[in-house]
């Protein structure tokens, strides 16, 4: 399991800057690098791909959640979080890092790393920290990005950190961030939340992965 880094009119000043940066809950403070960039991508998103995004009411306005989208460009993660209000971080493969100052940017805009084929328990510890904490994070269900937009079957991951960590999964889904270059309409869907059983064993893993998949593929 692992994943890549990846509302109204929006009018950038410097006002609207502060504003953000001063009215933040203090568990959930980012950097300034991080709100400038949601900032920008959000006006990218709305004016020149007309943005139209649903369901934003389905975010917990607090606590720890995971974002769940499907997965069909680079682009799906500053979408999701840029069309959001709270901050969220990001679970990105570890190669995405060692590349000069992007690797920087990314680290100092809510990604961390991870280890793909393995068990990466500097990730995992991670993650759980930020749910425990009450933080959003974003991980896609399929595990990876998917060269058209059929949807892929779920991995195992997504439901093993929502059981283990007892949070709710936010289904989302994303449409034409996969032909960007055609500039057709942005939307996204934030669906209701899904909350993992209290009592669950290994088999509870995979079927809610997939469950999460099949509200996104019928959204």
């Amino acid at each position: 399991m692992y994943c890549q880094y990846c509302h109204v009119y929006i009018e950038f000043d410097i006002v609207t800057f502060v504003f953000l940066t001063r009215n933040m809950n203090r568990k959930e403070k980012s950097s300034i690098l991080f709100l400038l960039g949601r900032q920008i991508f959000r006006l990218i998103f709305k004016l020149l791909y007309r943005l139209h995004i649903e369901g934003i009411e389905n975010i917990p306005k607090s606590g720890g959640a995971i974002i769940a989208p499907n997965h069909v460009s680079f682009f799906d993660p500053p979408l999701t979080g840029s069309a959001m209000k709270r901050p969220i971080y990001f679970m990105t493969k570890e190669e995405l890092f060692n590349i000069p100052i992007f690797g920087w940017i990314i680290k100092k805009t809510n990604a961390f790393p991870i280890k793909r084929n393995t068990y990466d328990i500097t990730a995992m510890k991670k993650t759980f920290s930020l749910l425990k904490n009450g933080h959003l994070l974003l991980i896609f269900p399929e595990g990876t990005r998917t060269k058209n937009t059929k949807i892929k079957k779920a991995k195992t991951g997504i439901g093993m950190i929502a059981c283990n960590a007892q949070v709710p999964l936010i289904p989302v889904k994303i449409n034409n961030t996969n032909v960007m270059s055609k500039f057709k309409k942005i939307t996204i869907k934030y669906g209701k939340p899904i909350y993992p059983p209290k009592k669950f064993t290994k088999n509870d893993y995979i079927s809610l992965s997939q469950k999460i998949l099949d509200i996104i593929t019928f959204m």
